[in-house]
Parts: C-alpha cells; sequence; structure tokens
C-alpha cells in the first residue's frame, strides 16, 4: 500500500494543520481490530473517516470544533444547507471576514457558531485553527479566490457519525472512558523538533512536555487493561524517550505541509508508537 497515493481514502470535510490523510496507510495499518475505535485528539477526523470500527468516541478540548461536528451530526443536510449560506462572494472580502471573525468571539455557542467555524476554516489562512490566550479565534484571512464548500464531504461525516459520540474531554478523561478491548489513536500536538518550532496556540490552554510524558504513561497504563494504544508524533530524541515502553515504534518520513512556501516543505520524521 502506497503512502504516496492515498486516493481511496475519504477526505475530511476540514482542512487541518498536521492532518494525517496522507499518512493512512500507515495509521490504518497499524491500528488492529476492537470493540472501539477512541481519540483523545480527533482534529479533522480523519482516521475516523476511514477506519472500520463498530463504535467511536471522538473527544478534543476545542469546543467549536466538538459542537461543530454534534451539530453535523444532529442536523444532518438542514445543517449543511445552512452552513453553505456563509460561502458568498460578499463573504469572501477582508473586512468582512474580520467583522465576522469579531462577531464570532462575541457569540455564545449554537448553529450559527458551528457554521462560521466551518467558514473560517475555508476562508482563513491556510486552514489554521488558533486562538490567543484570552481564547479569541485569530486566524488572518486567507485571500482565496474561491474557497471550497465541502458540501460532500459534510454529507459523508454526517451519515457516518451517527456511530459516534463527540465529547469535549481532556485526554486523560479519554483514556479513563476506554474499556477492554478498545483501541485508542493519539494525534497530539507534536513535540517540537526544536527550540524555534513550538506551536502551541492551537488552544489557548497549549499542550506542554508534562502532557506529552503524561499521554506516554497513560499509554502504558491503558495496555494492562487491554487497550492498545498507537500514539503519532515526530520522530525525535525526546519522543525515542517519552514512548520508551512502546511494543513497537515504527519511523518514517513524511512531507511537511503547513509552511506556506511550497518551495520550503521539507522532509521530517513521524513515528507510530504502539502499546499492544
Amino acid at each position: 500500500m502506497s503512502i504516496a497515493q492515498p486516493l481511496k481514502f475519504q477526505r475530511p470535510f476540514l482542512k487541518w494543520a498536521g492532518g494525517k490523510f496522507r499518512l493512512l496507510p500507515k495509521v490504518l495499518h497499524h491500528l488492529p481490530q476492537g470493540k472501539k475505535l477512541i481519540e483523545p485528539f480527533v482534529g479533522s477526523g480523519v482516521v475516523f473517516l476511514n477506519a472500520d470500527y463498530d463504535r467511536y468516541l471522538l473527544a478534543d478540548i476545542n469546543p467549536d470544533l466538538i459542537n461543530l461536528f454534534n451539530d453535523l451530526k444532529r442536523g444532518k443536510s438542514s445543517f449543511i444547507h445552512y452552513c453553505a449560506n456563509f460561502f458568498t462572494e460578499e463573504n469572501n472580502k477582508e473586512k468582512r471576514f474580520y467583522e465576522l471573525r469579531e462577531y464570532f468571539n462575541q457569540l455564545e455557542a449554537g448553529k450559527e457558531r458551528s457554521a462560521l467555524f466551518l467558514y473560517f476554516n475555508r476562508h482563513g489562512y491556510n486552514g489554521l485553527c488558533r486562538y490567543n490566550r484570552s481564547g479569541g479565534f485569530n486566524v488572518p484571512f486567507g485571500r482565496y479566490k474561491r474557497p471550497y464548500f465541502p458540501g460532500h464531504e459534510l454529507e459523508l461525516f454526517a451519515k457516518k457519525s451517527q456511530k459516534a459520540e463527540f465529547k469535549c474531554q481532556s485526554f486523560r478523561q479519554s483514556f479513563n472512558a476506554s474499556r477492554n478491548g478498545d483501541v485508542i489513536y493519539c494525534d497530539p500536538p507534536y513535540i517540537p523538533q526544536s527550540l524555534t518550532a513550538n506551536f502551541t496556540d492551537y488552544t489557548k490552554q497549549g499542550f506542554t512536555y508534562g502532557q506529552q510524558v503524561e499521554l506516554g504513561y497513560l499509554a502504558e497504563r491503558a495496555r494492562e487493561k487491554g487497550v492498545v494504544t498507537v500514539v503519532s508524533n515526530h520522530d525525535t530524541v525526546v519522543a525515542r524517550e517519552i514512548y520508551k515502553e512502546a511494543t513497537t515504534i515504527a519511523s518514517f518520513d513524511v512531507q511537511r505541509f503547513i509552511s506556506c512556501d511550497g518551495n520550503n516543505r521539507a522532509k521530517a520524521k513521524e513515528l507510530l508508537a504502539v502499546y499492544k
């Protein structure tokens, strides 16, 4: 199975920094059969979309992301049509984008905030999801000629989401919810490859070295109760130390796609730590 041509896989409806679409052959190869797949860092949901389990527990600490998934699960086609109303030529202008961003940051959770979260994902710079320390969404305007509305991808996600439970909770809570026979896939914010590469603004809380260590510990604990855990991360000396109790560590080259400069998207080493 070629890592370079994942053409048979379903794309998620969200753009997502660090998304695993191109790594699906690697990730799915290491995910065993089980009663339920648990993802403590669900992101775009691309692994969920392409895995084959009877049930799913999909979690994240970003309430906007989880609320969007739940609104899509409940509303199905009617919610998708509502979201489409924001994808207009008028809304694809810089002034309007910042007006909507300011409005979004004052909104309570609900259908409108969820639809705007999707709008920002497709109209904002590089598909980033970023908040300031006060919790305000602060991704700049993306300047796309005609942002794509992922109607087909939303329909497919809504259909499969009927088998899933979406929860806004910590990775600790997700591990605590696991039972014998479950499978956990973790795609946490990555350990930086250098001191200047630490991207922690995905949520206002960030993700610390201590949390990275705790994640490795929880994977060891989960193994003791019959739960298989697979963790993605950069392949660094620090990561190797954290995951030294893993049953298997697979390492491979990947292409970085977060840089806005396509000529400088260098290869990096990633790993999959498997706790069986």
